[in-house]
């Protein structure tokens, strides 16, 4: 079979995308293989994947700042440079010896940009790189800049000229930071793998040597936009859902629940600031007593237990909670952004870093939702934006509307059927090679 290696890191909103396009991409005949964090192995390979670890997990990130749990998560939500510093850079070295291994013998490295390495290896062994953005703002298009605190500067919505020049200019200072930041470790990791020095200005974008960039989100949520690149396909959110990677069931108290009374609203802070949701769960306890409704509450931990109208459970699928929801309240994360679109449920978006936001102000211009910032999520706040979603027909009949068309995708398998078509028929490997690690 043609052997393909797929490549990320981070939480499971980006973790999960891989794993359904993996799956898709065996159904058209592939051998897939899941390079990714030490802690994402045994979900990959309960979902039928085989995968290597070529990156360090989170409690490597823990060690390296001496910080517990919550707060090592607190820190890099609050600095995301915190990511670049304590993993991505520190471990690209050892990444690139560990991919290397893994893509022996592979057609293509289907990588996340977050993954430095996977350029480095196409380009040193010849192999066909699939750059994978997840996410809207990820495109750094002058139409359509992200709309989050970190870009606060950019023309949103530019309707002259002069708005897309000031965004590209932006950009540029930008990438030269990111020169500064990145430049010299990438340098040495090229220089060590016999490479030439080349600029690392791009280096958290899709790489211009893809053969092909997948966008793996709705088009319905954003279409691509004028200046996305030449080679970019939008296929629709890749949907994977599980907890273990094996096929699950809405535990049978929580099925219950749902059947015992009305929709309820769903609150999720997702996989990665869950770890540290401040108050965000007691206040949403109390936003839904106010307003009188039912809440299922995805806390991250503990047994599901039942406190009259509300239920708390660490997980449930989404696929399965979301379609019985009357509103879901979340942080803005792409997986479960998409899933709530894909349900056809009005959404309050409350984001606690990066992207989360961007996909906020896309919510609330769909008509489907509304956004609040973190640090005023209160139980009265919380409680008017809720019943604002709720009283207003036009939310929900925006959000059915949405959802069933989001729905009719299957981002997964556009996406296979893109790699696909890209690659070609079956191809001999451009040259052997023997990986570094395996000569040791």
């Amino acid at each position: 079979m043609r052997k393909i290696v797929l490549t990320t890191i981070g939480t499971l909103g980006d973790l999960h995308p891989f794993i359904a396009i993996a799956q898709a991409l065996r159904r058209h005949g592939f051998a897939p293989v899941l390079a990714v964090a030490e802690d994402q192995l045994a979900k990959c390979r309960a979902a039928g994947i085989e995968a290597a670890a070529v990156l360090p997990g989170f409690d490597s990130v823990q060690r390296r700042l001496g910080l517990a749990e919550d707060e090592a998560v607190k820190r890099i939500m609050g600095d995301q440079i915190e990511m670049l510093d304590q993993v991505l850079l520190p471990a690209l070295p050892a990444c690139i010896d560990k991919l290397e291994t893994v893509a022996a013998g592979a057609e293509a490295i289907i990588a996340s940009t977050f993954v430095f390495a996977a350029p480095i290896v196409a380009e040193k062994h010849g192999i066909p790189l699939i750059s994978v953005v997840l996410q809207p703002m990820a495109m750094l298009s002058a139409y359509d800049p992200p709309c989050t605190p970190d870009f606060w500067m950019m023309k949103h919505a530019p309707n002259s000229v002069v708005g897309r020049l000031w965004n590209r200019a932006v950009y540029g200072t930008m990438r030269v930071a990111v020169q500064l930041k990145c430049g010299p470790e990438v340098d040495r990791a090229r220089a060590a793998q016999r490479l030439p020095r080349k600029s690392a200005r791009r280096l958290l974008e899709a790489s211009e040597r893809s053969a092909l960039t997948l966008a793996t989100y709705s088009r319905h949520f954003s279409p691509l936009p004028p200046d996305a690149p030449a080679n970019a396909r939008l296929v629709g959110f890749p949907i994977f859902d599980s907890q273990s990677g094996a096929e699950e069931t809405l535990d049978p108290a929580l099925a219950a629940f749902l059947a015992d009374g009305p929709a309820p609203i769903i609150f999720t802070l997702g996989s990665f600031a869950v770890h540290c949701p401040g108050n965000f769960y007691a206040e949403a306890a109390a936003a839904a007593r106010a307003l009188g409704r039912r809440a299922v509450l995805l806390t991250g931990h503990g047994a599901p237990r039942r406190d009259g109208d509300i239920f708390r459970c660490a997980y449930a699928p989404h696929s399965l909670l979301f379609p019985a929801a009357a509103a879901v309240v979340h942080h803005g994360g792409a997986g479960t952004t998409g899933q709530a679109l894909r349900a056809g449920k009005p959404q309050l978006v409350v984001p606690h870093m990066g992207d989360q936001y961007d996909h906020g102000q896309r919510i609330e211009r769909l008509g489907v939702g509304l956004s609040m910032k973190a640090h005023r999520f209160t139980a009265t706040r919380a409680a008017r934006m809720i019943a604002r979603l709720l009283d207003d027909p036009a939310y929900a009949a925006a959000a059915a509307r949405i959802g069933a068309q989001v729905a009719r995708e299957n981002g997964a398998d556009a996406a296979a059927a893109a790699i696909a078509e890209a690659l070609g028929p079956a191809r001999v490997p451009a040259r052997t090679f023997v990986p570094r690690l395996a000569m040791a």
